[in-house]
């Protein structure tokens, strides 16, 4: 039974797909002025023109949605679905509430879905994809495009999820992602360094010799730390990206740097 507060919803399960649906072109209208308001008013459009018979409110709620918003994409939807909630649910007098919702947390998900989306689940799948397509395995591929395909489908329905839960959803999603994301950062990186050795090939020829004895260089370093070329490589790439060295640049660097060392015969 419904309480005074409440009426019954306008928007269906379809509208809200739709929504998602239109979101898949967020970033059409990036700008530096409003960032991605100008895509979020143009995925909320449809369903605002079902809630608003009147038009001077369906101007006043669509100039809303033009202020500045800007969010890791793939969250948006849950942002989507919970302000449609409120104004499907409050009309037009939902307005401050609208923005003050898009405002608070549009920097809370952009760091959860930064991190693990945009982070670390392509480098964890990426790495073990890429490694099986090296080696020419088609399910590296195949897995690769499942992602996509499943991502896409669960940024669809996270419109109806948002729509659904409303902000108690979205808090709760909040305070349980911090756990999750400490979790996989450390499966991450135990992960991306297990593949160092398969994918960075670095060793070097030189030789100790000292009468008739000879030693490798290469061994005595697996001794200490197997891989510890390809992994002295890899960590200094790392270093150089965190000082916003493009890779451009760092791939060039490794080239003549490897060519160098080559020609001397330091590495091999």
């Amino acid at each position: 039974m419904m309480t005074n507060n409440e009426k019954k919803a306008i928007l269906s399960n379809k509208d809200l797909n739709q929504v998602g649906i239109r979101w898949f072109m967020s970033i059409e209208t990036f700008n530096y002025e409003t960032q991605l308001a100008g895509s979020y008013a143009f995925a909320v459009m449809p369903a605002l023109r079902k809630i608003y018979k009147d038009d001077s409110e369906l101007t006043e709620a669509m100039d809303n949605h033009f202020k500045y918003f800007n969010c890791m994409p793939w969250l948006t939807n849950l942002i989507l679905g919970a302000t449609l909630a409120l104004e499907d649910n409050q009309g037009i007098q939902a307005k401050d509430a609208v923005q003050d919702l898009k405002v608070s947390l549009m920097g809370p998900l952009s760091g959860i879905g930064d991190s693990i989306f945009f982070i670390l689940i392509p480098t964890i799948l990426g790495s073990i994809t890429a490694y099986m397509a090296q080696d020419g395995n088609p399910l590296g591929m195949i897995v690769w495009c499942i992602y996509g395909i499943v991502i896409g489908f669960i940024r669809i329905k996270s419109v109806s999820w948002g729509y659904k839960g409303g902000l108690k959803l979205v808090n709760e999603l909040g305070k349980k992602l911090s756990v999750f994301t400490n979790s996989i950062s450390a499966m991450g990186l135990t992960v991306v360094g297990a593949l160092i050795p398969s994918l960075v090939k670095v060793t070097t020829p030189l030789v100790f010799k000292m009468g008739e004895v000879t030693q490798e260089v290469q061994t005595i370093l697996d001794t200490i730390m197997p891989a510890m070329i390809p992994a002295i490589f890899t960590f200094i790439s790392y270093k150089l990206l965190g000082r916003n060295v493009k890779i451009s640049w760092l791939i060039l660097i490794i080239i003549v740097f490897s060519w160098i060392c080559a020609a001397f015969g330091i590495l091999a």
